[in-house]
């Protein structure tokens, strides 16, 4: 058998535990009592599979395991599983930004969505990414998302104020 059972990948452990730290970030500790903070729950078939196949990776993008069934998880472990992606996937659509404080970070955001007014506080210009010609995607301190599906759609105001971070 020799070498090669050992770069095998694993199969996923249903032994492994999710909890917040004290600046809200989630931290996975698996079977071996290994902590990975930052991790982020994606789904794999978020439409057609949105109980199954939710990959755990860390905060480089990279998977640390994969949970074939939410079903197969403890309580515990499921319900912030299953908050944390509601979070992930919860994401307003910015119609007009109204406006932002100060031109260095942490900054206050106030802006019109989909759903709404809100206020948001952006920690960093690296929150803020293109994700195509006029696509962006504005991640808030909470790591909650705003999409701009067009910045071409937004008002003269909002263009400029994206504009200054891109």
């Amino acid at each position: 058998m020799g070498n090669d059972d050992a770069n095998r990948p694993r199969p996923p452990s249903r032994g492994f535990g999710l909890s917040h730290d004290a600046w809200g970030r989630l931290i996975l500790i698996d079977d071996e009592g290994r902590r990975f903070v930052g991790v982020e729950p994606v789904r794999a078939f978020p439409i057609s599979e949105p109980g199954s196949w939710i990959s755990i990776c860390d905060a480089e993008g990279r998977e640390i395991l994969s949970v074939e069934s939410l079903a197969d998880l403890s309580a515990p472990t499921r319900q912030v599983l299953e908050e944390e992606l509601a979070l992930r996937e919860f994401v307003p659509i910015v119609q007009r930004i109204v406006r932002v404080s100060g031109s260095a970070a942490p900054s206050e955001w106030t802006v019109e969505t989909d759903r709404g007014p809100t206020r948001f506080t952006l920690d960093s210009e690296d929150d803020i990414r293109r994700l195509g010609a006029h696509r962006v995607l504005i991640t808030d301190a909470t790591r909650l998302r705003y999409h701009v599906p067009d910045t071409r759609a937004l008002d003269p105001g909002s263009r400029r104020v994206l504009e200054r971070y891109l």
